[in-house]
């Protein structure tokens, strides 16, 4: 009679450890899929059977006591091999199917990402696609993501990455814009602008351009203010469009206004260096099995974004 107890108790096992990751009854329920109050119930019905507390909560938090951080540790490899094992057979379905957690920096997702995910999703009518933006760099085991899509000098050493596409910096403006201020020359003439930059820290803002027409790649740093920073480059390409100084930004958020006339590139024979990532990455946590969907979303968006944003 006690192992058929026991036998009936394995899911709220595995809701302890969903708890356990996530952090809080709201964010576990929402992974699971599932109400507050039946993630809550699972948990009590568990400690009754345990005959011990597992989770301490407070208005403000929540923990795991000793046995409950026992039983998540001691169970952990076998939920993970249990899952592992169901998705390499649900492999063996013709089409991937299932649900893909993705998250990635809202600028990109917005401009670039949504289009080929929409087109995925005709192709791949079996798979669920959820999408988390933010520019935040999330925890992707800790808070169930199957898939990053990050902007970023240098991936994780501890994650499985590859490269979508090369990104690089452009430096635009609107045309009325430079009629009325002039047109910079070379990268100190921006002193005499008003630039529209990326905030990195409270120290004053500069600027890095490499020469493309000297050899050896000559570097000069500028410098620049003006009267508007922002950290997300469409609210920086907004206002470069309203003709409200001269922009730097990542070429995906400038490349549709580049390419319809709206805004023109500045200083193009001066690139840009050290403002922004050089390449775009998916990253996954490191797993021996890849789902077919994943690697099917990973080849789909590598397709997508392999001419780059280039005009």
């Amino acid at each position: 009679m006690e192992n058929e107890k026991i036998s009936t108790l394995w899911t709220h096992l595995h809701w302890l450890s969903v708890l356990a990751q996530q952090g809080s009854y709201t964010a576990a329920a929402a992974r699971l899929g599932v109400s507050k109050a039946a993630m809550s119930q699972r948990i009590a019905e568990l400690e009754r059977a345990a005959k011990v507390t597992l989770v301490q909560r407070t208005t403000r938090s929540l923990r795991l006591t000793e046995a409950g951080q026992r039983l998540v540790d001691e169970t952990r490899a076998s939920f993970e091999q249990i899952e592992q094992s169901f998705a390499q057979v649900r492999d063996l379905a013709a089409q991937p199917s299932g649900l893909v957690r993705v998250t990635a920096p809202v600028a990109l997702a917005r401009q670039q990402l949504v289009p080929l995910l929409a087109e995925f999703l005709k192709d791949f009518p079996e798979v669920r696609l959820e999408l988390d933006l933010s520019d935040r760099l999330s925890a992707l085991a800790t808070e169930g993501f199957d898939l990053a899509i990050r902007h970023t000098a240098r991936p994780p050493d501890t994650h499985v990455a590859w490269t979508l596409c090369e990104t690089q910096s452009v430096l635009v403006a609107t045309r009325a814009y430079l009629r009325r201020r002039g047109e910079p020359q070379t990268p100190a003439d921006l002193q005499a602008h008003n630039c529209l930059h990326y905030p990195r820290s409270h120290d004053t803002p500069a600027w890095t351009f490499e020469s493309l027409d000297r050899q050896g790649g000559e570097r000069i740093t500028v410098p620049v203010s003006g009267n508007f920073s922002a950290n997300n480059s469409e609210a920086l390409r907004e206002a470069a469009l309203l003709g409200a100084g001269i922009a730097l930004m990542p070429d995906f958020s400038a490349q549709a206004a580049l390419r319809q006339g709206k805004l023109v590139s500045v200083l193009p024979d001066w690139k840009p260096v050290g403002a922004f990532a050089e390449s775009i990455y998916a990253i996954r946590p490191y797993s021996p099995h890849v789902p077919r969907a994943v690697a099917a979303l990973v080849a789909h968006l590598r397709a997508g974004l392999a001419a780059g944003f280039k005009v």
